[in-house]
Protein backbone atom coordinates (compact mmCIF):
# COMPACT_ATOMS: atom_id res chain seq x y z
CA UNK A 1 0.00 0.00 0.00
CA UNK A 2 0.88 3.38 -0.61
CA UNK A 3 0.45 4.42 3.11
CA UNK A 4 2.60 2.10 4.28
CA UNK A 5 5.74 3.88 2.02
CA UNK A 6 5.20 7.81 2.40
CA UNK A 7 4.36 9.14 5.96
CA UNK A 8 0.68 10.62 6.48
CA UNK A 9 1.31 14.06 5.80
CA UNK A 10 -0.83 16.09 3.48
CA UNK A 11 2.43 17.03 0.85
CA UNK A 12 3.31 13.10 0.84
CA UNK A 13 -0.19 11.88 0.33
CA UNK A 14 -0.13 14.30 -2.67
CA UNK A 15 3.22 13.11 -3.73
CA UNK A 16 1.56 9.70 -3.39
CA UNK A 17 -1.46 10.40 -5.29
CA UNK A 18 0.82 11.96 -8.21
CA UNK A 19 2.74 8.64 -8.40
CA UNK A 20 -0.76 6.70 -8.80
CA UNK A 21 -1.78 8.88 -11.70
CA UNK A 22 1.05 8.88 -13.39
CA UNK A 23 1.44 4.73 -12.92
CA UNK A 24 -2.37 4.01 -14.26
CA UNK A 25 -3.02 7.16 -16.96
CA UNK A 26 0.96 8.64 -18.27
CA UNK A 27 2.49 5.01 -18.11
CA UNK A 28 0.88 2.96 -20.42
CA UNK A 29 -0.10 5.51 -22.81
CA UNK A 30 0.83 4.78 -26.19
CA UNK A 31 3.46 2.48 -24.81
CA UNK A 32 4.18 -1.08 -25.52
CA UNK A 33 2.49 -3.83 -22.81
CA UNK A 34 6.60 -5.13 -21.77
CA UNK A 35 7.99 -1.79 -21.53
CA UNK A 36 4.96 -0.24 -19.40
CA UNK A 37 4.80 -3.42 -17.14
CA UNK A 38 8.50 -2.75 -16.49
CA UNK A 39 7.83 1.03 -15.52
CA UNK A 40 5.34 0.28 -13.44
CA UNK A 41 7.40 -2.48 -11.56
CA UNK A 42 9.82 0.21 -10.83
CA UNK A 43 7.85 2.84 -9.95
CA UNK A 44 5.83 0.28 -7.75
CA UNK A 45 9.48 -0.75 -5.69
CA UNK A 46 10.79 2.26 -5.73
CA UNK A 47 8.07 4.93 -6.15
CA UNK A 48 9.62 8.31 -6.00
CA UNK A 49 12.73 7.33 -7.77
CA UNK A 50 10.80 5.51 -10.76
CA UNK A 51 8.23 8.43 -11.00
CA UNK A 52 11.43 11.16 -11.55
CA UNK A 53 13.45 8.84 -13.32
CA UNK A 54 9.64 8.59 -15.35
CA UNK A 55 9.45 12.01 -15.88
CA UNK A 56 13.09 12.57 -16.97
CA UNK A 57 13.68 9.96 -19.46
CA UNK A 58 9.89 8.25 -19.79
CA UNK A 59 9.38 9.77 -22.86
CA UNK A 60 10.66 7.94 -26.37
CA UNK A 61 9.63 10.77 -28.51
CA UNK A 62 11.89 13.81 -29.68
CA UNK A 63 10.23 17.39 -28.66
CA UNK A 64 6.89 18.63 -30.15
CA UNK A 65 8.82 20.93 -32.16
CA UNK A 66 11.45 18.23 -34.03
CA UNK A 67 8.01 15.79 -34.54
CA UNK A 68 6.43 18.68 -36.45
CA UNK A 69 9.93 19.80 -38.30
CA UNK A 70 9.21 16.02 -39.25
CA UNK A 71 6.28 15.91 -40.29
CA UNK A 72 6.69 19.15 -42.14
CA UNK A 73 9.54 17.22 -44.05
CA UNK A 74 7.46 14.54 -44.65
CA UNK A 75 5.04 16.24 -46.48
CA UNK A 76 8.22 18.07 -48.64
CA UNK A 77 9.39 14.48 -49.23
CA UNK A 78 6.10 13.18 -50.72
CA UNK A 79 5.34 16.68 -52.86
CA UNK A 80 9.32 15.85 -54.35
CA UNK A 81 8.25 12.11 -54.69
CA UNK A 82 4.83 13.12 -56.91
CA UNK A 83 6.80 15.85 -58.85
CA UNK A 84 9.55 12.96 -59.46
CA UNK A 85 6.85 10.50 -60.73
CA UNK A 86 5.22 13.34 -63.36
CA UNK A 87 8.63 13.92 -64.62
CA UNK A 88 8.61 12.17 -68.40
CA UNK A 89 12.52 12.40 -68.01
CA UNK A 90 13.00 10.16 -65.35
CA UNK A 91 11.41 6.88 -67.10
CA UNK A 92 9.26 5.10 -64.11
CA UNK A 93 12.07 5.72 -61.79
CA UNK A 94 10.23 6.26 -59.13
CA UNK A 95 6.74 4.76 -60.15
CA UNK A 96 8.23 0.99 -61.24
CA UNK A 97 5.93 -1.86 -61.76
CA UNK A 98 6.28 -4.09 -58.31
CA UNK A 99 6.18 -7.36 -58.46
CA UNK A 100 3.68 -8.77 -56.21
CA UNK A 101 5.30 -10.42 -54.09
CA UNK A 102 7.10 -6.90 -52.67
CA UNK A 103 4.11 -5.04 -53.27
CA UNK A 104 3.08 -4.90 -49.53
CA UNK A 105 6.64 -4.35 -48.08
CA UNK A 106 6.70 -1.44 -50.47
CA UNK A 107 3.41 -0.14 -49.67
CA UNK A 108 4.24 -0.67 -46.09
CA UNK A 109 7.72 1.35 -45.95
CA UNK A 110 6.46 3.79 -48.42
CA UNK A 111 3.36 4.26 -45.65
CA UNK A 112 5.86 4.46 -42.84
CA UNK A 113 8.98 6.57 -44.03
CA UNK A 114 7.56 8.31 -46.94
CA UNK A 115 9.80 6.86 -49.54
CA UNK A 116 8.85 4.93 -52.80
CA UNK A 117 10.40 1.95 -53.95
CA UNK A 118 12.60 3.25 -56.69
CA UNK A 119 14.44 1.24 -59.77
CA UNK A 120 17.48 1.10 -61.91
CA UNK A 121 19.66 1.18 -58.59
CA UNK A 122 23.04 -0.30 -58.14
CA UNK A 123 24.56 -1.97 -54.92
CA UNK A 124 27.97 -2.89 -53.71
CA UNK A 125 28.66 -4.45 -50.83
CA UNK A 126 31.67 -3.81 -48.98
CA UNK A 127 33.02 -5.65 -45.84
CA UNK A 128 36.70 -4.85 -45.82
CA UNK A 129 37.18 -1.75 -43.01
CA UNK A 130 39.86 -0.05 -44.82
CA UNK A 131 38.38 -0.34 -48.45
CA UNK A 132 35.10 1.11 -47.33
CA UNK A 133 36.81 4.29 -45.65
CA UNK A 134 39.00 3.98 -49.16
CA UNK A 135 35.48 4.13 -51.11
CA UNK A 136 34.18 6.92 -49.47
CA UNK A 137 37.29 9.29 -49.78
CA UNK A 138 37.62 8.31 -53.39
CA UNK A 139 33.53 9.29 -54.14
CA UNK A 140 34.62 12.76 -52.39
CA UNK A 141 37.35 13.29 -54.64
CA UNK A 142 34.81 13.23 -57.65
CA UNK A 143 32.27 15.56 -56.01
CA UNK A 144 31.24 18.87 -58.03
CA UNK A 145 28.26 19.95 -56.48
CA UNK A 146 28.25 18.44 -52.66
CA UNK A 147 29.05 16.08 -49.97
CA UNK A 148 26.64 14.91 -47.49
CA UNK A 149 28.27 13.37 -44.52
CA UNK A 150 26.50 11.78 -41.65
CA UNK A 151 27.95 9.44 -38.79
CA UNK A 152 26.86 8.87 -35.18
CA UNK A 153 30.45 8.60 -34.43
CA UNK A 154 33.05 10.80 -36.07
CA UNK A 155 36.85 10.76 -34.73
CA UNK A 156 39.96 12.08 -36.65
CA UNK A 157 42.46 8.98 -36.33
CA UNK A 158 45.19 7.56 -38.98
CA UNK A 159 42.31 5.58 -40.46
CA UNK A 160 40.03 8.16 -41.35
CA UNK A 161 42.93 10.74 -42.35
CA UNK A 162 42.01 9.86 -45.89
CA UNK A 163 38.08 10.96 -45.50
CA UNK A 164 39.13 13.95 -43.13
CA UNK A 165 41.73 15.35 -46.23
CA UNK A 166 39.27 14.24 -48.82
CA UNK A 167 36.58 16.90 -47.42
CA UNK A 168 39.07 19.45 -46.57
CA UNK A 169 40.07 18.81 -50.57
CA UNK A 170 36.71 18.81 -51.71
CA UNK A 171 36.01 22.81 -49.83
CA UNK A 172 39.10 23.74 -51.73
CA UNK A 173 37.47 23.13 -54.74
CA UNK A 174 34.76 25.03 -53.84
CA UNK A 175 32.24 21.89 -52.98
CA UNK A 176 29.98 22.74 -50.21
CA UNK A 177 30.85 19.80 -47.56
CA UNK A 178 28.18 19.56 -45.27
CA UNK A 179 28.71 17.13 -42.07
CA UNK A 180 26.26 15.80 -39.14
CA UNK A 181 27.59 13.96 -35.97
CA UNK A 182 25.48 12.54 -33.08
CA UNK A 183 26.59 15.47 -30.00
CA UNK A 184 26.87 12.62 -27.28
CA UNK A 185 28.38 9.73 -29.25
CA UNK A 186 31.44 11.75 -30.07
CA UNK A 187 32.12 13.17 -26.56
CA UNK A 188 34.58 10.36 -25.53
CA UNK A 189 36.25 10.45 -29.01
CA UNK A 190 39.94 11.21 -29.10
CA UNK A 191 41.08 14.62 -30.21
CA UNK A 192 37.60 15.61 -30.84
CA UNK A 193 38.40 19.38 -29.93
CA UNK A 194 41.10 19.31 -32.38
CA UNK A 195 38.95 17.56 -35.31
CA UNK A 196 36.43 20.13 -34.32
CA UNK A 197 39.05 22.95 -35.21
CA UNK A 198 39.82 21.02 -38.10
CA UNK A 199 36.95 20.95 -39.67
CA UNK A 200 35.75 24.84 -38.64
CA UNK A 201 39.21 25.66 -40.20
CA UNK A 202 38.80 23.40 -43.69
CA UNK A 203 35.36 25.07 -44.00
CA UNK A 204 33.32 22.08 -43.58
CA UNK A 205 29.57 23.51 -42.63
CA UNK A 206 29.11 21.01 -39.77
CA UNK A 207 26.30 20.34 -36.68
CA UNK A 208 26.16 18.32 -33.75
CA UNK A 209 23.26 15.38 -34.41
CA UNK A 210 20.52 16.38 -31.48
CA UNK A 211 22.75 18.49 -29.15
CA UNK A 212 21.92 18.33 -25.34
CA UNK A 213 20.96 21.86 -24.64
CA UNK A 214 19.00 21.27 -21.00
CA UNK A 215 16.34 23.87 -20.11
CA UNK A 216 15.89 25.08 -23.64
CA UNK A 217 12.30 24.32 -25.80
CA UNK A 218 14.24 21.44 -27.92
CA UNK A 219 15.05 19.48 -24.98
CA UNK A 220 14.86 15.64 -25.76
CA UNK A 221 16.12 12.55 -23.40
CA UNK A 222 19.43 12.53 -23.86
CA UNK A 223 20.09 9.00 -24.73
CA UNK A 224 17.77 9.55 -28.37
CA UNK A 225 20.55 10.02 -30.06
CA UNK A 226 20.87 9.91 -34.10
CA UNK A 227 22.23 6.49 -35.21
CA UNK A 228 22.42 7.02 -38.85
CA UNK A 229 25.06 6.78 -41.13
CA UNK A 230 25.36 7.88 -44.53
CA UNK A 231 27.19 9.66 -47.20
CA UNK A 232 26.06 11.41 -50.82
CA UNK A 233 27.91 12.88 -52.92
CA UNK A 234 26.10 15.17 -55.74
CA UNK A 235 23.07 12.76 -55.51
CA UNK A 236 25.08 10.59 -57.47
CA UNK A 237 26.60 8.04 -55.11
CA UNK A 238 26.21 7.08 -51.90
CA UNK A 239 27.35 4.87 -48.46
CA UNK A 240 25.07 3.70 -45.78
CA UNK A 241 25.62 0.59 -43.11
CA UNK A 242 26.56 -0.04 -39.57
CA UNK A 243 30.08 1.69 -39.84
CA UNK A 244 30.87 4.59 -37.83
CA UNK A 245 33.97 6.84 -38.85
CA UNK A 246 36.84 5.75 -36.90
CA UNK A 247 39.53 3.01 -36.37
CA UNK A 248 38.40 -0.27 -36.35
CA UNK A 249 39.57 -0.95 -33.07
CA UNK A 250 37.36 2.36 -31.99
CA UNK A 251 40.84 3.27 -30.21
CA UNK A 252 39.32 2.05 -26.80
CA UNK A 253 42.51 0.67 -24.71
CA UNK A 254 41.07 -2.81 -24.59
CA UNK A 255 40.40 -3.34 -28.33
CA UNK A 256 43.87 -2.09 -28.74
CA UNK A 257 45.78 -4.30 -26.17
CA UNK A 258 43.77 -7.42 -27.23
CA UNK A 259 43.91 -6.53 -30.99
CA UNK A 260 39.83 -6.38 -31.23
CA UNK A 261 38.11 -4.96 -34.07
CA UNK A 262 34.57 -4.36 -35.37
CA UNK A 263 33.67 -6.06 -38.54
CA UNK A 264 31.21 -3.82 -40.70
CA UNK A 265 29.29 -3.68 -44.00
CA UNK A 266 28.39 -0.77 -46.03
CA UNK A 267 26.73 -0.54 -49.33
CA UNK A 268 27.86 2.04 -51.69
CA UNK A 269 24.87 2.66 -53.82
CA UNK A 270 24.23 4.79 -57.14
CA UNK A 271 20.68 5.30 -58.96
CA UNK A 272 17.57 7.07 -57.42
CA UNK A 273 17.91 5.48 -54.29
CA UNK A 274 20.78 7.81 -53.32
CA UNK A 275 18.31 10.59 -53.55
CA UNK A 276 16.14 9.04 -51.12
CA UNK A 277 19.44 8.81 -48.61
CA UNK A 278 19.46 12.63 -49.45
CA UNK A 279 16.55 13.23 -48.47
CA UNK A 280 17.10 12.09 -44.61
CA UNK A 281 19.93 13.30 -44.21
CA UNK A 282 18.65 16.82 -45.34
CA UNK A 283 15.57 15.67 -43.17
CA UNK A 284 18.15 15.83 -40.14
CA UNK A 285 20.16 18.88 -41.51
CA UNK A 286 17.27 21.31 -41.46
CA UNK A 287 16.28 20.08 -37.95
CA UNK A 288 19.16 21.28 -36.59
CA UNK A 289 19.85 24.15 -38.77
CA UNK A 290 16.26 25.69 -38.54
CA UNK A 291 16.32 25.95 -42.37
CA UNK A 292 14.00 25.00 -45.23
CA UNK A 293 15.29 22.34 -47.63
CA UNK A 294 17.51 23.26 -50.25
CA UNK A 295 17.99 22.86 -53.75
CA UNK A 296 21.36 20.89 -53.89
CA UNK A 297 20.31 17.64 -56.34
CA UNK A 298 21.17 18.03 -60.02
CA UNK A 299 18.59 18.08 -62.30
CA UNK A 300 17.16 14.75 -63.52
CA UNK A 301 18.75 14.81 -66.95
CA UNK A 302 21.96 15.10 -65.42
CA UNK A 303 21.56 11.81 -63.19
CA UNK A 304 19.48 9.73 -65.62
CA UNK A 305 22.57 8.50 -67.49
CA UNK A 306 24.13 6.86 -64.73
CA UNK A 307 21.06 5.16 -63.52
CA UNK A 308 21.87 1.66 -65.10
CA UNK A 309 21.56 -0.89 -62.19
CA UNK A 310 18.80 -3.18 -62.35
CA UNK A 311 18.18 -2.85 -58.63
CA UNK A 312 14.82 -2.47 -57.19
CA UNK A 313 15.22 -0.28 -53.76
CA UNK A 314 13.34 1.56 -50.97
CA UNK A 315 14.69 3.45 -48.02
CA UNK A 316 13.08 3.68 -44.89
CA UNK A 317 14.31 6.19 -42.02
CA UNK A 318 13.18 5.34 -38.82
CA UNK A 319 13.04 6.96 -35.27
CA UNK A 320 11.29 8.55 -32.68
CA UNK A 321 10.59 11.58 -34.87
CA UNK A 322 7.96 9.24 -36.28
CA UNK A 323 4.32 7.90 -34.75
CA UNK A 324 5.46 4.26 -35.31
CA UNK A 325 7.93 2.09 -34.61
CA UNK A 326 9.03 2.11 -38.35
CA UNK A 327 12.33 -0.34 -38.58
CA UNK A 328 10.49 -3.10 -36.19
CA UNK A 329 6.91 -2.96 -38.29
CA UNK A 330 9.41 -3.91 -41.44
CA UNK A 331 11.92 -6.49 -39.84
CA UNK A 332 8.47 -8.02 -38.62
CA UNK A 333 6.59 -8.24 -41.95
CA UNK A 334 10.09 -9.03 -44.24
CA UNK A 335 10.39 -12.36 -41.09
CA UNK A 336 7.15 -13.27 -41.47
CA UNK A 337 7.22 -13.45 -45.21
CA UNK A 338 10.51 -15.79 -45.31
CA UNK A 339 9.61 -19.33 -47.48
CA UNK A 340 12.86 -21.26 -47.28
CA UNK A 341 15.81 -18.97 -45.42
CA UNK A 342 16.11 -16.43 -42.86
CA UNK A 343 19.45 -15.17 -42.46
CA UNK A 344 19.84 -12.08 -39.30
CA UNK A 345 23.10 -10.96 -38.48
CA UNK A 346 23.13 -7.80 -35.61
CA UNK A 347 25.70 -7.25 -32.95
CA UNK A 348 22.62 -6.26 -30.62
CA UNK A 349 19.55 -8.57 -30.22
CA UNK A 350 16.86 -7.04 -27.70
CA UNK A 351 13.53 -8.32 -29.44
CA UNK A 352 9.92 -7.21 -28.25
CA UNK A 353 7.12 -10.10 -28.37
CA UNK A 354 6.35 -9.73 -32.39
CA UNK A 355 9.68 -9.83 -33.44
CA UNK A 356 10.26 -12.97 -31.20
CA UNK A 357 6.65 -14.67 -32.29
CA UNK A 358 8.20 -13.71 -36.16
CA UNK A 359 11.63 -15.26 -35.51
CA UNK A 360 10.28 -18.62 -33.87
CA UNK A 361 7.28 -19.22 -36.23
CA UNK A 362 9.44 -19.11 -39.07
CA UNK A 363 11.62 -21.30 -37.48
CA UNK A 364 8.57 -23.78 -36.49
CA UNK A 365 6.87 -23.53 -39.75
CA UNK A 366 10.27 -24.91 -41.61
CA UNK A 367 12.29 -21.61 -42.32
CA UNK A 368 16.36 -22.61 -42.16
CA UNK A 369 16.59 -19.37 -39.58
CA UNK A 370 20.52 -18.78 -38.71
CA UNK A 371 21.17 -16.02 -36.73
CA UNK A 372 24.77 -14.98 -36.50
CA UNK A 373 25.62 -12.34 -32.79
CA UNK A 374 28.78 -11.08 -31.18
CA UNK A 375 30.28 -13.17 -29.12
CA UNK A 376 32.10 -10.25 -27.38
CA UNK A 377 29.65 -7.21 -26.56
CA UNK A 378 31.15 -3.23 -25.44
CA UNK A 379 27.31 -3.61 -23.86
CA UNK A 380 27.28 -5.41 -21.06
CA UNK A 381 23.84 -5.28 -20.11
CA UNK A 382 22.26 -5.64 -23.49
CA UNK A 383 24.61 -8.85 -24.08
CA UNK A 384 23.22 -10.22 -20.77
CA UNK A 385 19.43 -9.47 -21.93
CA UNK A 386 20.34 -10.73 -25.39
CA UNK A 387 21.27 -14.18 -23.77
CA UNK A 388 18.46 -13.96 -21.82
CA UNK A 389 16.42 -15.03 -25.84
CA UNK A 390 19.13 -18.03 -27.12
CA UNK A 391 16.76 -20.49 -25.30
CA UNK A 392 13.87 -19.48 -26.51
CA UNK A 393 15.34 -19.11 -30.40
CA UNK A 394 17.24 -22.49 -29.64
CA UNK A 395 14.20 -24.60 -28.86
CA UNK A 396 12.34 -24.23 -32.00
CA UNK A 397 15.47 -24.82 -34.17
CA UNK A 398 16.82 -21.51 -34.74
CA UNK A 399 20.69 -21.69 -35.07
CA UNK A 400 23.18 -19.20 -33.40
CA UNK A 401 26.62 -18.84 -34.63
CA UNK A 402 28.69 -16.41 -32.45
CA UNK A 403 31.71 -14.73 -34.13
CA UNK A 404 34.98 -15.14 -32.37
CA UNK A 405 37.53 -13.29 -30.94
CA UNK A 406 39.45 -11.18 -32.16
CA UNK A 407 36.71 -9.85 -34.70
CA UNK A 408 33.70 -7.80 -32.85
CA UNK A 409 30.13 -8.13 -35.03
CA UNK A 410 28.98 -4.87 -35.59
CA UNK A 411 27.65 -5.27 -39.14
CA UNK A 412 23.26 -5.03 -38.90
CA UNK A 413 21.63 -7.00 -42.30
CA UNK A 414 19.38 -9.76 -43.47
CA UNK A 415 18.51 -11.88 -45.99
CA UNK A 416 15.24 -12.97 -46.64
CA UNK A 417 15.07 -16.68 -49.39
CA UNK A 418 16.95 -15.15 -52.25
CA UNK A 419 15.23 -12.16 -53.34
CA UNK A 420 15.51 -9.64 -50.57
CA UNK A 421 18.33 -7.76 -48.99
CA UNK A 422 18.18 -5.52 -45.52
CA UNK A 423 21.21 -3.39 -44.86
CA UNK A 424 21.19 -0.44 -42.71
CA UNK A 425 22.25 0.95 -39.22
CA UNK A 426 19.14 -0.56 -36.75
CA UNK A 427 20.07 -3.33 -34.41
CA UNK A 428 17.76 -5.77 -33.27
CA UNK A 429 17.20 -4.41 -29.85
CA UNK A 430 14.65 -1.68 -28.18
CA UNK A 431 16.53 0.86 -28.31
CA UNK A 432 17.12 0.79 -32.29
CA UNK A 433 13.13 0.56 -32.87
CA UNK A 434 12.29 3.29 -30.13
CA UNK A 435 14.99 5.53 -28.86
CA UNK A 436 17.56 5.63 -32.17
CA UNK A 437 17.12 7.47 -35.33
CA UNK A 438 18.04 4.81 -37.68
CA UNK A 439 18.37 4.37 -41.92
CA UNK A 440 17.30 1.36 -43.54
CA UNK A 441 18.37 -0.09 -47.15
CA UNK A 442 16.19 -2.61 -49.12
CA UNK A 443 17.03 -4.27 -52.05
CA UNK A 444 14.24 -6.47 -53.71
CA UNK A 445 17.09 -7.59 -55.80
CA UNK A 446 18.36 -11.75 -55.96
CA UNK A 447 21.97 -9.98 -57.01
CA UNK A 448 22.23 -7.98 -54.07
CA UNK A 449 21.21 -11.34 -51.72
CA UNK A 450 23.78 -13.00 -53.46
CA UNK A 451 26.71 -10.88 -52.81
CA UNK A 452 24.97 -10.63 -49.19
CA UNK A 453 24.95 -14.59 -48.55
CA UNK A 454 28.72 -14.16 -49.61
CA UNK A 455 29.84 -12.12 -46.34
CA UNK A 456 27.16 -14.31 -44.53
CA UNK A 457 29.67 -17.11 -45.44
CA UNK A 458 32.45 -15.51 -44.53
CA UNK A 459 30.67 -14.30 -41.42
CA UNK A 460 29.92 -17.93 -40.42
CA UNK A 461 33.12 -19.28 -41.30
CA UNK A 462 34.57 -17.09 -38.51
CA UNK A 463 31.81 -17.78 -36.16
CA UNK A 464 31.56 -20.99 -33.70
CA UNK A 465 27.71 -22.31 -33.40
CA UNK A 466 25.97 -22.15 -29.93
CA UNK A 467 23.58 -25.61 -29.44
CA UNK A 468 21.65 -25.76 -27.24
CA UNK A 469 22.96 -28.40 -25.15
CA UNK A 470 25.53 -26.00 -24.74
CA UNK A 471 23.39 -22.85 -23.46
CA UNK A 472 21.93 -25.96 -21.11
CA UNK A 473 24.80 -26.19 -19.24
CA UNK A 474 25.07 -22.35 -18.77
CA UNK A 475 25.64 -21.29 -15.23
CA UNK A 476 22.22 -20.46 -12.97
CA UNK A 477 24.48 -17.10 -11.87
CA UNK A 478 24.82 -16.23 -15.17
CA UNK A 479 21.39 -17.04 -16.26
CA UNK A 480 19.98 -14.99 -13.40
CA UNK A 481 22.34 -11.99 -14.55
CA UNK A 482 20.86 -12.52 -17.95
CA UNK A 483 17.13 -12.01 -17.29
CA UNK A 484 17.71 -9.03 -14.98
CA UNK A 485 19.09 -7.67 -17.68
CA UNK A 486 16.49 -8.55 -19.81
CA UNK A 487 14.09 -6.61 -17.08
CA UNK A 488 16.07 -3.31 -17.13
CA UNK A 489 16.21 -3.47 -20.90
CA UNK A 490 12.18 -3.18 -21.76
CA UNK A 491 12.69 0.28 -19.63
CA UNK A 492 11.99 2.34 -22.82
Amino acid sequence: MLSDWFPNTGIDNAVSWLIIITALFVVPRNRKPGSATAWLMLIVLVPSLGALLFMLIGSPKLSRHRREQQRKANALIAERVADARANPALEGAFDPPIPPRYEPFVRLNANLGGMPACARNRVELISDYAEAIRRMAAALDDARLYVHVQFYILAMDEATEVFFAAMENAVRRGVPVRLLADHLACRGVPRRDQMMRRLTAAGVDWRWALPLRPGSNDWNRPDLRNHRKLVVIDGHTGFTGSMNMIDRSYLRRRNLLNGRYYVEVVAQVTGPIVLEMNAVFLSDWNSERESTFQGVTPPAGALLADWTGSALCQVLPSGPGYDNDNNLKLFTSLIHSAIHTLCITTPYFVPDDSLMTAISSAAQRGVQVTMIFAGESNQFFVQHAQQSYYEELLRPGVRIFLMKDPALLHAKHMSIDDDIAVIGSSNLDMRSFTLNLEITLVAYDAGVVRALRQVEAAFLEGSEELTREQWKRQPWPGKLLDNLARLTASLQ
